[in-house]
């Protein structure tokens, strides 16, 4: 009689993990589905010429925010890449990764202080257009947020691409005497072609799922997306079934987007040819070098900007007294709490996916993947398709049948932020322990270290510094978010968004302004420790 083995604890930990995203996206989808179906009529009654309107702004802004983003960053990278060693290239990268970690609402407000009625730029503009400037809110607001975010990201991604390019290509390029624009016809295009589908299909999706920059910078109905008309309508005009509506057709336009991008995903692996050479670029004439510098100098007055503009604003703000302010330090404290516990619940279900997996794929002795093994692989990229102000839409819809639903706001803010940020906490967590445990599985097998002993004694070396890297990650998503705060937030539950957010909206800009500079400050500080946590551990390896 064969003899069966005992369960590995890495499946069920996995299986755990798995079980508890089901059960947040599972729980939304109910919520929706049990609202929709109590009042089918008035879900129906939604599709009137107002959704439709706010469904063609969604794709417009997107659309246009795409374009902006993109066709700039081409040439931007191009120039980059026609120049790889000028004094300050390196910083200027480091520059274009800031907008990353900077929280949406954050730069919402530099934007507004840079360009705003009264912003540093209003006298400037008035004296262009001839009268009073109006301001920056509606869609010129929104299009310069998503360029501000998009443009460097893109230009990362696409110089990214360009630097795998052969270097047997540029040295047969230079024995040839070919000029720029051969160059670029011939070597340069086709590698930024077949990386500007994926490119532009991320900067897409990022745009339709964009929720705070629209709530602060749209302006008003006729700059609604849909996302903002779900919180609109919880919160504001507290109407179920429109919600159930507008959050359906979010979800549905989500799934199409991320669907065709991973069909049309960028192409930006090299020639399969070895470089027998050091790369060797092609001579820039004078006149080409003068273009590229404008260029280069042109985005990056573009992205500092706003961030210079974040720094000067909250320094004039009355800091000390914003520090002694008892709601300030209570959000503060919260926003803390929350971010950390978001983090470690992240990085524990991430770490469960990453260990279930190798398990899996260990296990099985042949065939395809079994079920439990896809679900492990890509079950955390699942949440892509769903934002958080989906997520927490469908939650509201539930709970409030069964008590007070911003009661239960810090569990939501946790959990949902958790799952949220473990797409980007198993990039830097699986890497590190597909490695570990292709180095020491077989010996863990003959002692019979497993479990709770394998993770400390063996794995913890390995893991430490990507599982710091990942928390801090997690921490400065999760402490940056407004996404669920926005829904679930009250007076007794404020983070520091949700309170920034408040001063806005109370027109004080002032204290608005040190907040920002506050959160700021704090998520850009823990993007920086990951970064230097992932770049020690490439060192260590």
């Amino acid at each position: 009689m064969p003899t069966r083995h005992p369960a590995d604890p890495r499946t069920t930990a996995g299986i755990i993990a798995l079980a508890a995203i089901a059960l947040l996206i599972g729980g939304a989808f109910a919520g929706l589905l049990f609202e929709g179906a109590h009042d089918f009529s008035g879900a129906w009654a939604a599709f009137d010429p107002y959704l439709l309107r706010v469904v063609r702004f969604t794709l417009w802004q997107a659309a246009l925010s795409t374009l902006l983003s993109v066709g700039p960053a081409l040439l931007v990278a191009r120039a980059l890449s026609r120049h790889p060693r000028f004094p300050g290239r390196t910083f200027i990268l480091q520059l274009f990764a800031v907008p990353l970690a900077l929280p949406a609402i954050v730069a919402a407000l530099g934007i507004l202080a840079l360009y705003g009625r009264a912003g540093y730029f209003a006298g400037v503009f008035a004296v262009i257009g001839g009268g009073s400037w109006p301001g920056i809110y509606g869609l010129s607001g929104i299009l310069v947020a998503h360029v501000f975010f998009n443009l460097p990201l893109s230009v990362r991604l696409f110089l990214e691409a360009l630097q795998t390019i052969p270097a047997d290509q540029w040295r047969l390029a230079s024995q040839l005497g070919m000029g720029a624009r051969p160059a670029f016809r011939l070597i340069e295009w086709p590698t930024l072609r077949a990386a500007l589908p994926g490119v532009a299909g991320l900067v897409f999706m990022l745009c339709i799922t964009s929720f705070t920059i629209v709530l602060t910078l749209g302006g008003g109905p006729a700059a609604t997306t849909l996302e903002v008309g779900i919180y609109q309508t919880l919160r504001f005009d507290f109407d179920p079934a429109r919600a159930v509506t507008l959050t359906l057709l979010q979800i549905a336009l989500t799934f199409v987007v991320v669907l065709a991008l991973t069909r049309l995903g960028a192409n930006v692996a090299g020639d399969t040819n070895l470089p027998v050479a050091p790369r060797r670029y092609l001579s820039v004439n004078g006149t080409e070098t003068l273009l590229n510098v404008v260029l280069i100098v042109l985005a990056l007055l573009f992205v500092v900007g706003p961030m210079a503009a974040t720094v000067m604003a909250g320094l004039g703000a009355d800091l000390g007294r914003l520090a002694g302010e008892a709601v300030v330090r209570q959000a503060t404290l919260t926003s803390a709490v929350l971010a950390f516990l978001s983090a470690l619940l992240s990085v524990t279900l991430s770490l469960a996916l990453t260990m279930a997996r190798r398990a899996l794929a260990l296990n099985r002795r042949s065939g395809a993947k079994t079920m439990l093994e896809h679900a492990a692989d890509t079950g955390a990229g699942f949440v892509l398709v769903v934002p958080p102000i989906v997520v927490g839409a469908g939650w509201f819809l539930l709970l409030r049948h069964v008590g007070d639903v911003f009661a239960i706001a810090p569990v939501m803010v946790v959990t949902v932020n958790a799952v949220m940020a473990m797409p980007f906490a198993l990039r830097a967590v699986r890497p590190a322990y597909d490695a570990a445990s292709e180095r020491h599985e077989r010996l863990c097998a003959q002692l019979g270290i497993t479990g709770w002993n394998r993770l400390m004694l063996v794995d913890w070396p390995s893991l430490r510094r990507p599982l710091a890297t990942a928390f801090a990650f997690a921490m400065a998503l999760s402490l940056g978010d407004l996404g669920v705060i926005a829904l679930f937030g009250s007076d007794s539950v404020q983070t520091l968004p949700y309170l920034l957010l408040a001063r806005m909206g109370s027109y004080r800009t002032q204290d608005a302004a040190g907040l920002a500079l506050l959160l700021g400050l704090v998520c850009l500080a823990l993007i920086m420790a990951a970064h230097w946590l992932g770049t020690e551990k490439d060192r260590d390896a």
